[in-house]
């Protein structure tokens, strides 16, 4: 027996990215709205409104201070204008490669041909592509219904063509596609929009379940990549199934399958993958075909060889790969690396010491070799299960160490025992990476414990006690806030305006005129995310608890050094930066520049300042006169020149701000 999944089932990167966006948004306590179901799949659906995400059916109804999602299947263009006239703020979360379609189909250059879309006209991709057409266009399911496109709209003209396909568009399907219009229409331009991700989960759900007697399928039933997946693989595998969670599944279906083969839509979560390939282990863990499945075997085998006897040992010697002991028998006991611990990265001379007496459980007896196989872990796990189930409905806090990132999440070892903490439960935000959590003690909370015959589940979260923690550093931070408090922080993230920056349970903004007394295009010219910084509370929103945050050291200011280092009258060498009609602006130093007035340029008149100097070139020029109340430096260079007794006198000179 054997079950194998496709290695490109779950989130595709558009819906991935639809849902980390909403996510963002409502870990920001940002009240969110979605043009209809963010994915194909209602529990995912159900359990962002559970957070605060309500889907509506038109713009309309989205709230004034809710901030609408655009879904990754995208949205006619007059639905993109009427928020912009309306004032709703949105954030478009439209698949890049469905953005990619739009583009080709409001192609101004189309506007003489006709548009042909291989989708699902009802389907809420198309009705976006259609919805962006700049030209008359058609939708085709399938090669017969090109056909009829051609004989009653493409025959009777000679219009140059133009086709793409939905992004979930059966790839065998089109293939016979293009060749047809490739037949039919010579002068047609074939865009193959069908994402690439498609196309792999397509090609491998047609050889998976070509191999397999039993084919299951996983997705939300309105999901229309879902759909395509169904019939690919019903084509290959008559036993074929599709699911929307494990309850549906046929015990009996998967009793009797040798070789199952699993495969799920673009908007299936990792999660229900998970559930579905728990629940057939749990079938197939019982009599299958009259044969014992390969877990009950081994336990069987375990029993017949004097397993379940726990026996104690002294530790004799220790190696990289196994542990000796003396267990008062005359085989001799060791126990492999991989039963000492269910840490796989622990290191056998960390976890025991020669001398110390342990409780075994014995797993193997062999007495021809003289051996008996014991394991530790097996002991300490049954031992940690009991605590572990009796802290389960107090709600605990607890302390464990996460071993490794798993499909899904991460791993905790909590007295020898390993939980499973979901990434959903893993970190405070999604965007957050589980990578980092690897070897790190960690609080977390059991929200379930449960057994199944041998099987026994174990699940965390780590966000719950992150959740209350920045509760009560919210509470504390607000009962101290003051203007002028300086705080240590971290740059959780960068706009194009400023920097966000973590103080411990708040956020507060630096603006970008805040990072640098010099001009800057970007904030990531001056600080990048995980930075820490030293920053001061600069402004306080009370109504909407918005902080703006001052960056800027005082005595890096450049008006600070000018006074204290740049008296009127200091000879300096400045980079000439701009020319005007009247004059030149030369930097002094970075953040100053000071006008050169066209009089003050040479000791004799001249027509422009271009005539004598140029952009980037480096002048000795004197400072003359300093206003600090309008930022304002004048320079001179003819001031170091000798004056040339018949040079006419000049105008006023103007001063640079």
């Amino acid at each position: 027996m054997s079950i194998t999944v496709a290695k490109s089932a779950g989130f595709c990167f558009g819906v991935n990215r639809a849902i980390n966006i909403v996510n963002s948004l409502l870990d920001k306590n940002v009240k969110v709205s979605t043009l209809g179901p963010i994915i194909h799949n209602m529990e995912v659906v159900n359990e962002l409104e559970s957070r605060g995400c309500k889907a509506v059916d038109n713009i309309d109804e989205v709230e004034k201070d809710a901030t609408l999602v655009i879904r990754s299947h995208g949205v006619p263009k007059y639905v993109i204008d009427k928020l912009d006239e309306n004032g709703v703020k949105y954030e478009d979360a439209t698949c890049p490669f469905v953005k990619k379609i739009h583009n080709i189909v409001a192609n101004p250059d189309n506007k003489d041909g006709i548009v042909l879309i291989a989708g699902n006209s009802v389907h809420p991709e198309v009705e976006g592509i259609i919805g962006h057409c700049s030209t008359e266009c058609h939708t085709f399911k399938n090669s017969e219904e090109i056909d009829e496109i051609y004989n009653i709209v493409l025959k009777k003209n000679n219009k140059r063509v133009f086709v793409v396909a939905q992004t979930t568009f059966d790839t065998k399907e089109w293939k016979k596609c293009v060749k047809k219009i490739k037949k039919l229409c010579t002068n047609a331009k074939i865009f193959d929009t069908i994402c690439n991700a498609t196309s792999v989960r397509q090609t491998e759900a047609d050889l998976l379940a070509a191999q397999s007697d039993f084919m299951v399928v996983i997705g939300d039933r309105h999901s229309s990549n879902t759909g395509k997946l169904f019939d690919i693989c019903k084509r290959q595998c008559d036993n074929t199934v599709l699911i929307e969670t494990a309850d549906e599944l046929n015990a009996n279906q998967v009793s009797v399958a040798e070789k199952i083969g699993v495969t799920a839509g673009a908007s299936t979560p990792a999660r229900i993958i998970k559930e579905v390939l728990d629940t057939m282990s749990e079938i197939k863990s019982g009599v299958t075909n009259g044969e014992e499945s390969f877990e009950a075997l081994l336990e069987e085998s375990l029993k017949n060889l004097n397993t379940n006897e726990r026996v104690m040992g002294t530790v004799l010697s220790i190696a990289p790969n196994e542990v000796q002991v003396d267990v008062g028998r005359k085989q001799t006991g060791f126990i492999p690396a991989s039963e000492l611990s269910n840490d796989p990265n622990a290191k056998p001379e960390d976890i025991v010491k020669v001398g110390d007496k342990i409780e075994l459980l014995i797993m193997k007896t062999n007495d021809q070799e003289g051996t008996i196989m014991l394991s530790k872990r097996r002991v300490d796990a049954a031992k940690g299960w009991e605590i572990l189930e009796s802290k389960v409905d107090s709600q605990e806090v607890l302390t464990g160490k996460v071993t490794e990132a798993v499909k899904g999440g991460v791993i905790v070892i909590y007295n020898d025992v390993r939980v499973f903490i979901p990434a959903s439960q893993a970190t405070a935000t999604r965007d957050e990476s589980l990578e980092d959590l690897v070897g790190k003690e960690v609080q977390f909370r059991l929200i379930e414990v449960s057994q199944r015959g041998r099987r026994k589940r174990a699940i965390g979260s780590i966000r719950s006690v992150l959740k209350e923690q920045r509760a009560a550093q919210r509470e504390e931070f607000w009962k101290n806030c003051e203007i002028g408090k300086k705080y240590t922080g971290v740059v959780k993230s960068l706009t194009s305006y400023g920097a966000f920056v973590d103080l411990g349970g708040v956020f507060g903004m630096i603006h970008i005129s805040e990072l640098s007394w010099t001009h800057i295009k970007h904030p990531s010219e001056v600080v990048n995310v995980g930075d820490t910084v030293e920053v001061y509370v600069k402004d306080i929103n009370e109504e909407t608890k918005k902080i703006s945050l001052g960056f800027k050291n005082a005595d890096e200011n450049p008006w600070e050094i000018l006074k204290n280092q740049y008296p009127v009258g200091t000879v300096v060498k400045a980079t000439i930066v701009g020319l005007t009609s009247f004059g030149a602006f030369a930097n002094i130093i970075p953040g100053i520049d000071g006008l050169i007035h066209i009089s003050q340029i040479a000791n004799k008149r001249i027509e422009k300042p271009a005539d004598v100097l140029s952009v980037g070139e480096t002048v000795e020029a004197k400072i003359t006169a300093i206003d600090f109340d309008k930022k304002r430096v004048s320079l001179s260079m003819r001031a170091l020149l000798p004056e040339d007794e018949q040079a006419p006198a000049e105008a006023t000179e103007e001063v640079a701000e």
